[in-house]
């Protein structure tokens, strides 16, 4: 397969340009700084490179600034334009294809959903409410929805915190545990939904390979646990025997000095992965235990 990766020189474009590279595939990273062979200047504005689109089978766009951030307006503005504005060129990009891509993966945020301790939001129960974070995915998706290439299949990926050694959530959650203050954050009963990276790439090969999957995906694992839990569990795989908790006036003042949101800890994701269950995908790490076995 030809694939051409958005913005893929992060954490999740590294591990699947590895993973489909390794199966013999063709892959293209468009980015801002490119350095080898196989990526190509993108700016997320202009059209220089859309003829690598041509006879392409597969588009992943995973361009967008991070939501690890303060929400400034500054910031705000940004983390929204990174996100329409390129989905805007890579439509432009399409429509302007004589052979059009197979299927566009476009990625989302099981963010899109409100907070729910109780509620297990998936594709077609999911509560979706009204605040920052959840209207930028509102109005990313309905960037990418909006036109129709009767050619080209597309979904959404709606994924939750993604567990890997070489990026991501994951190594800051490993460093502050290491360090004593691996304990439950804020009541600890919000829940966290979470995906191990191996999992995440086995999922895009395999909604690629389906050609009945389309529209909005929850890509994440079947067993979200509350934070306390979580943190409990890797704790033990770490046997690290103690973990301070931190209040939620302590992470308000810590994410001021580390230039983030107390949102990324405190905001409950209960999201289950429905159509893929449903439609036969198989995990490899379902539960949290395999999860972190493997990775420690």
């Amino acid at each position: 397969m030809k694939i051409i990766i958005a913005a893929g020189t992060g954490f999740l474009g590294k591990n699947l340009e590895k993973y489909f590279t390794e199966k013999g595939n063709q892959v293209y990273i468009l980015t801002r700084n490119p350095k080898r062979k196989n990526e190509f200047l993108w700016d997320a504005k202009t059209l220089e490179w859309q003829n690598l689109l041509e006879d392409c089978d597969v588009l992943i766009n995973l361009a967008g600034k991070s939501v690890d951030c303060r929400y400034t307006e500054k910031n705000k503005r940004e983390i929204y334009d990174s996100r329409i504005n390129s989905t805007k060129v890579l439509q432009q990009a399409v429509d302007n294809c004589t052979n059009k891509p197979k299927i566009w993966l476009n990625a989302s945020s099981a963010t899109i959903y409100v907070h729910s301790e109780k509620h297990l939001n998936t594709e077609e129960n999911g509560i979706i409410g009204d605040d920052f974070s959840m209207n930028i995915c509102k109005s990313w998706e309905k960037e990418f929805f909006k036109t129709e290439n009767p050619d080209t299949r597309k979904v959404a990926l709606r994924t939750s915190i993604v567990l890997g050694n070489n990026g991501g959530a994951f190594t800051k959650l490993k460093m502050i545990t290491k360090l004593g203050l691996g304990g439950k954050q804020g009541r600890g009963n919000q829940n966290v939904s979470w995906i191990h990276i191996d999992d995440f790439c086995g999922a895009v090969e395999w909604i690629i390979e389906n050609e009945n999957i389309s529209g909005e995906i929850n890509v994440t694992a079947p067993n979200p646990l509350n934070n306390e839990e979580f943190m409990r569990k890797l704790r033990k795989e770490m046997k690290i025997p103690f973990g301070l908790n931190a209040q939620v006036w302590q992470l308000e003042i810590a994410s001021i000095i580390l230039g983030t949101e107390t949102e990324l800890l405190l905001k409950s994701r209960n999201v289950y992965p429905e159509i893929l269950i449903q439609n036969g995908f198989q995990f490899l790490y379902p539960t949290v235990e395999k999860a972190f076995e493997n990775l420690l």
